[in-house]
């Protein structure tokens, strides 16, 4: 076979894999949009086609969700309980993972894969003890358990994810800052912080989009809906008995994954960057 035919075969089989994967990766989102606004006789007439829209949008759906339901609610939970889970996320996670990398001896990588491997315990068996937690502080059924219990699997991965950041970075650099005078702490926040905004980044991302699509446990600990989170308020209030409110729920999802879909592609590159960065080293 000649070789330019074989490029362009090459070509041609690489482009059509991307662009199959590319449609089977967005479907999922087209078929929330157009369920989102269809009528709902259009929606549930049989004989329609359900890849287009039948007769004209409609924004009922969403006018139901924010006049009907507890929707901007759910939303303003999320984004709180998000918020602060975040926050304390950077917090521990940081100097956790900058102290793992620092460690000389061989029992720094072992209590990272330690604390990693606390990330894979599964929810289900660890929502029965954290339940107690949550009883004898008195925060049962309210937004603040997620709070407090949702940490306890972002901060393992955060830690070990940044450890790996934190051993690409070389210790000469906050050497020399210690010899001009900073201390260990302020070179750490001189020099190591602003090197790993990357890392960072990547580690804000990952946990708010985390504790947005989590269920497990506000299933558990959340029961009234003006504490609900937009994944239980929108999985539990929109769907009655065997009822499926399908065009509300699509619209909610859409709503919820929109922002995500923004801040993934607005940061894609630091992103990588710090999900990669560790690859180093470590």
């Amino acid at each position: 076979m000649p070789r330019t035919l074989r490029k362009i075969l090459g070509e041609t089989s690489f482009f059509v894999g991307v662009a199959f994967f590319t449609i089977l990766a967005a479907f999922p989102f087209y078929w929330m949009l157009i369920t989102a606004f269809k009528q709902n006789s259009d929606l549930y007439n049989v004989t329609n086609n359900p890849f287009f829209f039948n007769e004209w949008p409609t924004l009922e759906h969403i006018k139901y969700l924010f006049r009907e339901t507890l929707f901007a609610r759910w939303l303003w939970n999320s984004l709180v309980i998000g918020v602060c889970v975040t926050a304390i996320t950077i917090v521990t996670a940081v100097p956790a993972g900058y102290a793992l990398a620092r460690m000389k001896s061989k029992k720094g990588e072992a209590l990272g894969i330690a604390v990693f491997l606390t990330y894979l315990v599964p929810p289900t068996l660890l929502f029965l003890p954290l339940s107690r937690i949550v009883a004898v502080l008195g925060l049962q059924n309210s937004m603040w358990s997620l709070v407090l219990v949702y940490p306890t699997f972002t901060i393992p991965f955060c830690a070990w994810l940044l450890m790996g950041f934190f051993k690409a970075l070389p210790a000469e650099i906050e050497e020399a800052a210690i010899v001009d005078g900073c201390s260990l702490f302020g070179a750490f926040i001189k020099m190591a912080i602003p090197l790993s905004v990357p890392a960072i980044l990547t580690v804000v991302i990952f946990t708010f989009t985390l504790t947005l699509q989590e269920f497990v446990y506000a299933l558990t600990f959340v029961s009234s809906s003006d504490q609900k989170p937009i994944t239980l308020g929108v999985t539990t209030d929109l769907v009655r008995g065997d009822v499926f409110f399908w065009g509300e729920l699509m619209a909610g999802a859409l709503i919820a994954a929109v922002p995500v879909a923004i801040a993934y592609n607005l940061f894609l590159d630091r992103f990588i960057t710090g999900i990669t960065g560790g690859a180093v080293k470590g």
